[in-house]
């Protein structure tokens, strides 16, 4: 039998398939690596080889037609069994000098992980890892697309095609410089705190509510979420950095903050931390062995290292703490 699957044909499908997954020639472009225009071009190739219409391209939203939605059944699960089987060769051998490529929730590998890797790195030497601090979803496809083996995300940790590993849960708590509370006095409970203060991570998680924090740990006070104000930001850091310019109250996660509430730089207004709806997860497409068992067994045990530093810290601030749920 005649093998048609030519390079540019496996080509045009490979950009089609992304195309289909996401749902935008922009988000493909940026999965494959390539310019928008050159993938709406090899979609184009693909239909004028098979004589048929696969997207509909009117409107605001691409969607599929029905000969595009056979095909990218088809497509998708012919490469999810290609990466499959690479990624599992690829584990299987390693090479030992290849370094681990991971992807990172930004302000956790700038403010968590970074400041501990070396302990990781001096526990098994000659490892090298490369951190890559980004907050786009992860998948099976665009991980194996991007080079990148685990990854480490902010979440709810609800994933179709990939394993999430939750090794660090996370608890709320407002946190303020010692000037902004000099200037503002008056705040000692919830009702006090004035909305126009509050500076939120609005991206806390990929598709999570601009205000999910600060609604959280208001619906934990037993209160009702006001409409918000103040400063929104994309990164829990850059609400954590305006918090200590004395710019506000920042709904702080301890993993961040906290370093920040030991040297005193932060401090709490109102003493109650409440559970996050996200928690930290390890990220893998298949079983880890090798450099990836080294990374997550270290994480397990760093994470719980910190969560019991944690606890001494919240309980030497005085801070009351709602129950944990799992």
């Amino acid at each position: 039998m005649k093998n048609l699957l030519s390079p540019s044909l496996l080509t045009w499908l490979r950009c089609f398939d992304a195309v289909a997954r996401n749902g935008s020639f922009t988000i493909a472009a940026k999965e494959l690596h390539v310019t928008q225009g050159s993938i709406s071009q090899q979609v184009k190739k693909l239909e004028e080889y098979l004589g048929i219409t696969l997207l509909h391209r009117g409107g605001k939203a691409l969607s599929l037609t029905r000969e595009g939605a056979r095909l990218s059944l088809v497509s998708g699960q012919a490469f999810q069994s290609l990466n499959q089987a690479v990624d599992k060769l690829r584990q299987s051998h390693p090479r030992k000098d290849a370094p681990l490529n991971l992807s990172c929730s930004p302000s956790f590998a700038m403010l968590w992980l970074t400041p501990r890797v070396g302990d990781l790195l001096r526990e098994q030497s000659g490892m090298s890892v490369r951190i890559y601090g980004e907050f786009h979803s992860l998948d099976r496809v665009g991980m194996s697309v991007s080079g990148i083996q685990v990854g480490i995300r902010f979440d709810p940790g609800h994933y179709s095609d990939l394993h999430a590993d939750r090794f660090l849960d996370e608890l709320l708590v407002p946190v303020a410089s010692p000037d902004f509370l000099k200037r503002y006095p008056g705040i000692h409970s919830v009702n006090d705190i004035p909305t126009d203060s509050m500076l939120h991570d609005a991206s806390a998680w990929h598709n999570a509510p601009p205000t999910v924090e600060w609604d959280t740990w208001l619906e934990g006070m037993g209160g009702t979420p006001p409409k918000h104000s103040g400063v929104h930001f994309n990164l829990s850091q850059l609400a954590i950095i305006a918090a200590l310019s004395g710019q506000g109250i920042a709904m702080g996660r301890l993993a961040l903050v906290y370093d920040e509430l030991v040297s005193g730089r932060l401090v709490v207004p109102v003493a109650f931390a409440v559970p996050s709806k996200a928690h930290y997860h390890f990220i893998f497409t298949n079983e880890p062995t090798g450099t990836n068992a080294h990374l997550r067994d270290w994480l397990h045990s760093a994470g719980e290292q910190f969560t019991a530093d944690r606890d001494d810290l919240l309980e030497r601030l005085g801070v009351q703490t709602q129950t944990l749920t799992r």
